[in-house]
């Protein structure tokens, strides 16, 4: 819900949204072989990295090699997942013309099916951002991340979920498209999404036999220490998406909305929505890199389609758009926001009449 003291007058939020849309004009007008040159490096460097980590965990005896080679393939996962992957498919190069960085087609490594991740991601989340009830990534089908969810008993165990979400992010991602909330419910049943189930297997099958059968196999004797590092990469791979992802929608200063508040909305109010229920991340470039540039989330909820790397010269254009019109722009570290994020997920198992400060909540402000 949206506080009463952050308005903008359908005026406002048309000239608010002429203004966004020239900076994205600027940038996009710029676009040129400086990106192209970009994310083709990043794709060498991600390459480069995997089969390096891949060939040290054959040798993963060696403790050094073992930690360098689960080292490398973690951060691998993480820049095809984040910088490559989520990014391309986004459609962010389409305009290059280069069939390998074409978003309709891209596949990435990960267990869930590109296709459905550009219907469940790309049209269901980036069109009705944070809106309860339209919004499947609020919980993900799984957690209670607003008051205005319902509360029932099975949310006592929010907490847990949460972490096991975390631990099995991947999987969370790949059964989105499943929505097991609407099984739960008997609204559908299991048969009603044979042919989404049937996908998700295939993919995380193949997924399944590339890290923890073919590869180890492919070691022989050393076949404990591939598996093991594989394990431990995809690990570190789901931790830090979960946070990141978290932390952009989540923190402290993120708001949800009811159907009604976004019925008819201009595309200046859809901007302002899109702020509203967003976060980013200050860091360093490294830091923006590995999050895919997710740490940006403000930016890539209004301009998904823009190459990522352009959002740290728009976050201080947008920023002070904002500022003059009294729009809060959400930014913090990384610990500080994950915190937050934490704390909502803690208070919200609980139901409201157990929690005395549940108007503190900035979603229910």
């Amino acid at each position: 819900m949206i506080p009463q003291h952050i308005t903008l007058t359908p005026e406002q939020a048309d000239a608010f949204g002429r203004e966004l849309d020239a900076i994205k004009d600027r940038v996009t007008a710029d676009l040129g072989q400086a990106d192209v040159d970009y994310i083709r490096r990043v794709i060498k460097t991600q390459r480069a990295m995997e089969i390096s980590g891949r060939a040290l965990l054959f040798a993963g005896i060696i403790p050094p090699a073992w930690l360098a080679g689960t080292a490398l393939l973690a951060v691998s996962k993480i820049l095809d997942n984040m910088e490559i992957g989520h990014n391309v498919m986004h459609g962010q190069y389409e305009w290059t013309g280069d069939p390998a960085l074409a978003g309709r087609t891209f596949e990435w490594d990960t267990a869930c099916p590109a296709d459905q991740w550009r219907h469940s991601h790309n049209f269901s989340h980036h069109t009705f951002t944070n809106i309860v009830g339209m919004d499947r990534d609020i919980g993900y089908g799984i957690l209670r991340m607003s008051p205005d969810q319902p509360w029932r008993p099975y949310f006592l165990g929010n907490p847990v979920y949460a972490v096991l979400l975390m631990v099995l992010f991947q999987y969370g991602v790949a059964l989105h498209e499943l929505e097991t909330e609407r099984i739960r419910s008997g609204e559908i049943s299991l048969t009603d999404k044979r042919e989404v189930l049937a996908e998700i297997w295939r993919k995380t099958r193949r997924q399944l036999l590339k890290d923890y059968v073919a590869f180890p196999v492919l070691a022989g004797p050393f076949a404990p220490f591939v598996f093991t590092g594989n394990l431990t990469a995809n690990l570190i791979r789901n931790v830090w998406s979960y946070a990141i992802i978290f932390c952009g929608h989540f923190p402290d200063g993120t708001l949800e909305f009811t159907v009604e508040e976004t019925r008819n909305e201009s595309r200046g109010q859809w901007y302002f929505r899109q702020i509203l229920g967003s976060a980013n991340l200050t860091g360093g470039k490294l830091f923006h890199l590995l999050s895919g540039n997710l740490s940006h989330q403000i930016e890539h909820h209004l301009f998904p389609d823009v190459p990522a790397r352009r959002y740290a010269e728009m976050a201080p254009q947008v920023r002070e758009v904002c500022q003059r019109y009294g729009v809060p722009y959400n930014a913090g570290p990384l610990p500080k926001q994950f915190a937050t994020v934490v704390r909502k997920i803690v208070k919200l198992a609980l139901p409201a009449r157990q929690r005395r400060d549940a108007d503190a909540l900035p979603s229910a402000a």
